[in-house]
């Protein structure tokens, strides 16, 4: 009874798509002749604005990125810095974060106590992480005992100060003692967009500040 019912289903009851005469998927077998696609003046215009906004966006990632070069070298240092001062907290030992300028190389020293390394610093091997490179796309100077970073960077450019005496002013290292103290110094880090960012060394309390300069 029931596959007889079903054999006298009148059309109104059938699927719509029964009665079109379409296949039971419901999808036709031939292309629709109402679809469209792209002309080529379509094309030639989005791939336009397209290189405009890449030439408009490209400078914005280039700052950013060189913002952030600048900051994440600043805090390597400031983690360094931090290193060094506990190490000599902890093995009651002087220990000297030194940089080289040229290279962006730098290391954490101790104070040599032995007999021919008395008063001298040494590599200090048993410091892991204790040393690195930095990019060299960040420059980096050190100015010592109380130097207005900014101030020194004026007058160097409108007094004209020579090569010599600027390096000098400068020193190649810090150093944090036992007591927690530190030498009072400022590491100043310039990208080459003329960002600056400066590093205080607090001597007493050897606690490292970061303050931004305004753009040369």
């Amino acid at each position: 009874m029931g596959h007889q019912a079903a054999q006298q289903l009148t059309p109104q009851a059938r699927p719509q798509h029964w009665q079109d005469g379409l296949p039971s998927n419901g999808f036709e077998n031939r292309k629709s002749p109402n679809c469209s696609a792209f002309t080529l003046i379509e094309l030639m215009v989005v791939m336009v604005l397209i290189g405009i906004m890449t030439a408009m966006i490209l400078p914005e990632m280039k700052g950013t990125y060189e913002d952030a070069l600048l900051r994440s070298t600043s805090r390597e240092l400031v983690s360094m810095c931090g290193l060094a001062s506990s190490h000599a907290v902890s093995v009651n030992q002087a220990h000297r974060l030194r940089l080289d300028r040229k290279t962006g190389h730098y290391s954490i020293e101790r104070r040599g106590s032995d007999r021919g390394s008395a008063g001298r610093f040494v590599a200090a091997g048993d410091v892991p992480g204790g040393e690195g490179e930095l990019d060299n796309r960040i420059s980096v100077e050190i100015h010592q005992s109380g130097d207005d970073p900014a101030e020194a960077a004026d007058q160097q450019s409108s007094q004209g100060l020579s090569q010599s005496a600027e390096l000098e002013r400068r020193g190649d290292g810090i150093t944090f003692y036992p007591d927690g103290t530190a030498d009072a110094s400022e590491i100043v880090l310039r990208d080459r967009d003329g960002f600056r960012l400066v590093l205080r060394i607090n001597p007493v309390t050897a606690r490292v500040r970061i303050i931004e300069l305004a753009r040369e």
